[in-house]
């Protein structure tokens, strides 16, 4: 198997990092290339961690739910790759390009290193399905208005990127149903890309 980049898209309480993981898992069972994962969210958490002014002001806006500048998710996986990318491992992203200005950024990061293809991984589910399993999780900010504030922020940012992907010539844009388990999600997911399903 050639090395594969793989970026997640989708709604907040789509599944979209559950499915990042199940195909890590897979990747690495059945090939035996290294995986390289990042989750955005994660990346900016530990970030917001650091006893530096960046990590202040970017904890005090994720406190107070204010979005971060584009530049600052950039930085992430942009030195993600620089620190860590040879060419030879499979590339998995969870929240990467979630507004069109760092979809084009993507694929100029592509196409430095020659990535001929990229796989887009779009879980569509519905508003109403999103609100459903972010307020079954119970977290302290998955609440009625902060999940509005998400979903319409990404109508009005995250649409437009993936318009963008699908007409990327770079890339193969899979739309897949999220409104499904996790097991049917991930075998579609795996169909889509040409994987050998398991069972």
């Amino acid at each position: 198997m050639q090395p594969k980049v793989f970026v997640f898209m989708g709604k907040s309480g789509s599944g979209k990092g559950t499915q990042a993981e199940l195909l890590k898992e897979y990747l690495e069972k059945h090939d035996g290339r290294k995986v390289l994962y990042l989750e955005t969210g994660g990346a900016f958490r530990e970030l917001a961690s650091r006893d530096t002014h960046t990590g202040h002001v970017l904890a005090k806006a994720m406190e107070t739910g204010d979005l971060a500048p584009v530049f600052l998710p950039v930085w992430a996986w942009t030195s993600f790759l620089v620190d860590h990318y040879s060419g030879e491992e499979h590339v998995i992203f969870d929240g990467l390009a979630r507004r069109q200005i760092e979809a084009s950024i993507l694929d100029s990061a592509m196409e430095f290193y020659g990535v001929e293809h990229v796989n887009i991984i779009y879980i569509n589910v519905s508003d109403m399905w999103a609100r459903e399993r972010l307020l079954g999780r119970g977290r302290g900010d998955d609440h009625e208005a902060e999940i509005k504030r998400r979903l319409a922020w990404f109508a009005e940012n995250t649409v437009p990127a993936l318009e963008y992907f699908k007409k990327y010539e770079r890339g193969h844009f899979h739309e897949i149903n999220g409104e499904q388990t996790i097991p049917n999600v991930h075998e579609d997911i795996l169909k889509g890309l040409g994987f050998r399903v398991e069972g």
